[in-house]
């Protein structure tokens, strides 16, 4: 039995921080981690690259000293986006990429894009650039079911986009169906499209958040899927291939917020990710795909290169221990809960 990884420290290509007080309580939590692409729906938005510069300054101020994690900022899209505004920052350094929300999709999403003829300058600006679109793959019609609606925004937004778009690079974030994984697998070539996956979809199916009880704590947008949907997502992961991996979608919520007739969907994942993708590589013995995922697929798709420092992942005899909450002010935040003992640990190297 394997007692020991080192692998690349490793970067998480989707977090969210939120500000204010939540910020500083979540983001030492993320604080090993090499990069990582922060979301932008903040309440306002992060819009414009002046605005990106002043919440990335938030974020360094909230990180502990000694932190590694170096923030890579974002721009929510909006039907009013200037292409320019968008290329100068990317150019000066201070964007790693667009976010698109379809308008209602997910949390702070109502700026989101309602006509997509709207934002086509901006991303054809973004093509000529080589500005990433990161995207939230899921429609909004009402009349489309919960659980179909990532299949069908490939179908009716994501593909049509990419068609009218050649070169716009894109990255279809916490995708959670196989349809998710083909559409990525088969458009990847010349790092046209890659696929972020969350730890909890890794994790959990529709039973875990309905079966015996509604347990709002694994409720998360795009839901999880049947576990079919599951296990094509762990076999992509797993699979080494470039485009697919780590964006943990790390979205805390007060438990207040979370436990409402009508709650907010998010999976707060940051403190104990690692621990729970090293059990299931090593439960699945493909530890040695561990460092594809976290450390080497997304630099290679952002055209970074990846980190220099190392971690060691190291195996205990015993389970180890998480909070199973944090405190923010007078609230709480829910820490993921994967439903099975956590043998792995993250080390400096």
């Amino acid at each position: 039995m394997k007692k020991s990884l080192t692998i690349r420290r490793p970067d998480d290509w989707h977090l969210h921080l939120r500000d204010g007080d939540m910020l500083k309580a979540v983001a030492p939590h993320s604080a090993e981690f090499g990069r990582a692409i922060i979301m932008p729906n903040l309440v306002p938005p992060v819009v414009t690259g002046e605005q990106a510069g002043a919440y990335r300054d938030r974020i360094m101020q909230a990180l502990p000293e000694g932190a590694a994690l170096r923030p890579l900022m974002t721009l929510y899209l909006t039907e009013a986006t200037d292409p320019n505004d968008v290329v100068a920052a990317h150019a000066d350094g201070l964007i790693a990429a667009v976010k698109l929300y379809p308008a209602g999709a997910t949390t702070n999403s109502s700026s989101g894009v309602t006509d997509f003829d709207k934002v086509r300058p901006v991303l054809e600006a973004m093509a000529d650039a080589d500005v990433p679109l990161c995207v939230h793959g899921e429609v909004t019609d009402p009349e489309v079911d919960i659980f179909d609606r990532e299949a069908v925004f490939i179908e009716r937004v994501l593909d049509p986009v990419r068609r009218a778009t050649p070169g716009l690079r894109v990255v279809m974030e916490h995708i959670t169906t196989e349809d998710g994984v083909a559409y990525v697998r088969d458009n990847a070539a010349g790092q046209a499209m890659g696929g972020t996956i969350t730890t909890h979809h890794l994790v959990i199916n529709r039973n875990a958040i309905l079966a015996g009880g509604i347990r709002p704590h694994y409720y998360c947008l795009p839901v999880a899927k049947r576990e079919k949907h599951r296990l094509a997502l762990r076999q992509a992961a797993m699979s080494g291939q470039g485009p697919f991996f780590l964006g943990t979608d790390s979205a805390p919520h007060t438990d207040s917020a979370k436990l409402q007739p009508c709650g907010c969907a998010g999976c707060f994942t940051a403190p104990n990710t690692m621990a729970i993708l090293a059990q299931i590589f090593d439960d699945e013995d493909r530890l040695d795909r561990l460092e594809a995922f976290t450390s080497l697929n997304g630099p290679e798709f952002y055209r970074m290169a990846p980190n220099d420092a190392t971690v060691v992942m190291r195996r205990h005899d015993a389970p180890i221990s998480f909070p199973d909450r944090i405190t923010v002010g007078d609230e709480t935040v829910t820490v993921f809960d994967p439903g099975f003992d956590l043998f792995w640990q993250m080390e400096p190297a």
